[in-house]
């Protein structure tokens, strides 16, 4: 069988693995069994999450069983890692709500009619069974406290004010107890999950290793980021949500049609399912042909996402806007009159800027125009109750004052 692994290698996929050779030649030779974890902190994954979701279903495509845990146990402490404070705390009901509408989500990406359909499950239901002196029992002999505060994933919270609470403290040793618990139900015997997960999946590595003295496995993928090392899934709006009813398809296509040329064929590779030769055909170009490349990839990424019509909409909409200037077709907002009573609230009504000091800094860059018009003045007033308003050469919008 052709082996996941040299794929994977081969897109940039692979950040860091353990017991590298021993998990190529199992993944060669048989079908195997992985798993990859989600919290549910909003109601919707982002663009931040598709990569691992499509590493799993990469992993399908391939022949093996991915399992999709969504940890509402988990999700009731917040991952520590890479983190200054402690996550706000979110109410049983909403975190409930937030888990099942997730595990559709999931369940969205993944072929469902073959013999190695995708397993949804939630860690709650196996956790909440759990008797504290029962955890402790399990797997207190098993994990070092040395080795768990070693963990460079924890480092930002000792040098911080805020230090580590002992109700984060149990979240790698809960994550590690999930991959012991799919080990042995489901014969789970790969990890996947991104970078910033490292520590928290070797421990479930090192646990079911030292429990069973079977083997086990680990693999990440590089973080999705922007050139500068910040991680990608954030615009002036907040997330890049994954869910339309968060994040407007049209909205979704253009993110990708803006991303940073230097980072367009690595997007590609990441985040498409073509092929690398047509990948490299269609990125090996200079100028503004690099604009058809983002175009592209703009299309297949919301395609995947968003299903093919959603995707040629979008696109149809980025036309209309930029070359016809036809606000029929543009993404329209409506506003309040309070909204309008000046530029700078019309910019943040419409989440072109975050706050008044951001909107500040655009009007002084003279990068705001309503209809043909550069605005100069934080005291404008729109006096049009429909118009078409401008950040920048990219984004557009058709906005109505009601």
């Amino acid at each position: 069988m052709e082996n996941v692994f040299d794929m994977l290698e081969q897109r940039g996929l692979i950040k860091q693995s353990i017991y590298t050779d021993e998990l190529k030649d199992l993944l060669g030779k048989q079908k195997v069994v992985c798993y990859m974890g989600f919290d549910p902190t909003a109601p919707s994954l982002h663009v931040g999450s598709l990569a691992a979701i499509l590493l799993l279903r990469r992993m399908q495509m391939y022949g093996h069983t991915p399992i999709a845990l969504v940890g509402g146990a988990t999700g009731a402490i917040g991952d520590p890692s890479f983190r200054n404070s402690m996550r706000p705390m979110m109410t049983d009901e909403q975190r409930h709500k937030n888990v099942e509408s997730i595990k559709a989500q999931l369940e969205s990406f993944f072929d469902q009619t073959g013999p190695n359909k995708l397993i949804v499950v939630n860690n709650e239901d196996w956790i909440k069974n759990l008797s504290w002196m029962d955890m402790l029992r399990e797997i207190g002999t098993n994990m070092s406290v040395n080795r768990m505060l070693a963990n460079e994933c924890f480092k930002t919270r000792f040098e911080s004010d805020n230090g580590l609470s002992f109700l984060e403290f149990n979240y790698m040793p809960m994550q590690a107890y999930d991959f012991l618990h799919l080990f042995r139900t489901y014969n789970c015997q790969l990890e996947l999950g991104g970078s910033d997960q490292w520590g928290n999946i070797v421990a479930g590595v090192d646990l079911i290793r030292r429990k069973t003295g079977k083997p086990a496995f680990a693999m990440t993928l590089p973080l999705l980021t922007k050139s500068d090392g910040t991680k990608m899934g954030k615009s002036v709006g907040g997330a890049v949500w994954l869910n339309r009813d968060m994040y407007s398809d049209y909205d979704f296509y253009q993110y990708f049609r803006d991303i940073e040329d230097v980072k367009v064929k690595e997007i590609f590779k990441m985040l498409t399912f073509l092929p690398l030769d047509e990948i490299d055909r269609i990125c090996d170009v200079k100028g503004k042909d690099m604009n058809i490349a983002k175009e592209r990839l703009a299309y297949e990424v919301t395609k995947i996402v968003r299903g093919e019509e959603s995707a040629k909409r979008a696109l149809d909409t980025a036309h209309a806007v930029f070359e016809a200037n036809d606000a029929n077709n543009m993404p329209t907002i409506t506003i309040t009159k309070n909204d309008a009573k000046d530029i700078l609230s019309v910019l943040i009504a419409t989440k072109l800027a975050g706050t008044r000091g951001e909107a500040r800094r655009l009007v002084e860059g003279k990068g705001v125009r309503i209809n043909d018009e550069t605005i100069e003045s934080y005291d404008y007033t729109p006096t049009k109750t429909d118009f078409i308003l401008r950040k920048g050469k990219k984004t557009v919008l058709h906005v109505l004052v009601k």
